[in-house]
């Protein structure tokens, strides 16, 4: 079965922001991306450049794989 990459994204960016304890609003201020761009990549309503995902691990603190990587739950 094929992953959706773009869902895996999205989860995997909501569940390291909310244990970094950040808002999106907080996150969107530290990445330089608008509080909407943030919203929709969390929802897969967006499918993000390279540029994105490399400011968002930033402002994370992650290496940008851990977007990528399958999260057991």
């Amino acid at each position: 079965m094929e992953k959706d990459i773009i869902k895996t994204f999205s989860k995997n960016m909501k569940k390291i922001r909310v244990d970094a304890q950040l808002t999106q609003e907080e996150l969107s201020f530290s990445s330089e991306l608008h509080r909407n761009y943030i919203s929709d990549a969390e929802r897969g309503k967006r499918n993000i450049s390279l540029k994105s995902v490399e400011k968002i691990a930033k402002a994370l603190n992650v290496q940008p794989i851990e977007f990528f990587r399958e999260i057991k739950e």
